[in-house]
């Protein structure tokens, strides 16, 4: 920026120097006019013309008493105007005095805009190179989710092979044990938490599928592990259907965190409620919940990665979540309003297939 003033102060400074050396060229050319106004046959006009017709760039106007142009030079074609430098005076006779007007030159004009095309470009520059950063920083945090997703996966694999195998052993041993199904059922939860992990550092697919039973078994699985004094109300997703672009694992993924975080904003007593929406091209879900709310400040970065106000967490539920939605699925996930004491709405707007 420093050499940037410095250039600007420069042309600054040689645009006032050429401004002044044309009006001193503008001097001797309106006396060498005058002179080869009032020239006789004894006149040698040659220097005189040299002089005038020397001047092939600065635009020059002729006006009589009444502002009428009677002459002009390096001035296109059915220009009327007068100059906007000048007048010099020129004295034909006591009663016959004329004017002269120019305007900057060419060099001038362009001279003046170089500040102007200076400051664009450092613009367009600071431009590309604030995209450029971002574009880096969400790649490499592209990268890190990704690696650190697969590892995740590739972490849990082996314990979840060893546990399957210790339940069927322990169903071979003990055929009756009311246990083991429930074991079963915990394995094979840990077991679609690693595809979950394992679909995000990869490109997951995306099918037609329905909506609803997607929020329902979300929904149905946190219900089983909620406290009965937090009433889920899905009553509007009865008998509903919505047919979206979507993978549902990863989808179910975001609705239990956002129910997760819903039940843990509510103190005692609550209910979480689910709305359907929905416009011409898209279909809104929101999810809200009677909790402490969430302060204006804290607002501002529950999309973080890494940020959490609860005393535990690793603040990635969120993070994630948004990451599912918008970057797979080319939806969006926002806060649509929280209140302290009053309760938190997400908001998850999912687009219509083009045929619908």
């Amino acid at each position: 920026m420093v050499i940037v003033a410095i250039s600007v102060l420069f042309t600054n400074n040689l645009a006032r120097s050429l401004q002044t050396e044309e009006q001193k060229n503008m001097a001797i050319w309106a006396e060498a006019t005058r002179q080869l106004i009032l020239a006789d046959e004894n006149t040698d006009i040659d220097l005189i013309t040299s002089i005038i017709e020397g001047n092939t760039t600065i635009p020059v106007y002729i006006c009589d008493d009444s502002g009428n142009v009677l002459a002009s030079r390096n001035v296109p074609d059915g220009t009327k105007r007068v100059g906007q430098h000048g007048p010099i005076e020129i004295n034909i006779s006591p009663d016959n005095t004329q004017y002269i007007y120019w305007d900057d030159s060419r060099l001038l004009t362009r001279l003046r805009y170089v500040p102007y095309a200076q400051f664009a470009l450092i613009f367009i520059f600071i431009v590309v190179a604030v995209v450029t950063m971002q574009t880096a920083q969400r790649s490499e945090e592209n990268r890190l989710w990704v690696g650190l997703s697969k590892e995740t996966a590739h972490q849990l694999g082996t314990p979840i092979s060893s546990l399957n195998a210790w339940q069927q052993l322990l169903e071979e041993t003990y055929p009756n044990d009311e246990y083991v199904p429930q074991m079963k059922r915990d394995i094979e939860r840990l077991q679609m938490i690693a595809d979950r992990f394992q679909k995000i550092g990869s490109e997951p697919s995306l099918n037609m599928e329905d909506l609803i039973p997607v929020i329902q078994n979300a929904i149905a699985y946190m219900r089983a592990r909620t406290s009965s004094r937090i009433t889920i109300d899905d009553h509007t997703l009865e008998g509903v259907s919505r047919i979206v672009l979507l993978n549902a694992p990863l989808m179910q993924w975001v609705v239990e965190n956002l129910l997760k975080n819903a039940v843990d904003a509510i103190s005692g007593d609550g209910t979480i409620i689910f709305q359907l929406h929905e416009n011409e091209r898209d279909i809104m879900l929101d999810i809200s919940d009677s909790g402490k709310g969430i302060d204006k400040k804290t607002q501002r970065r529950i999309f973080e990665p890494g940020f959490t106000s609860k005393d535990r967490g690793w603040g990635l539920g969120l993070p994630l979540a948004k990451r599912i939605v918008e970057q797979y699925h080319g939806g969006k996930l926002l806060l649509k309003n929280s209140q302290v004491g009053v309760g938190t709405t997400f908001r998850i707007v999912l687009k219509k297939p083009e045929n619908s």
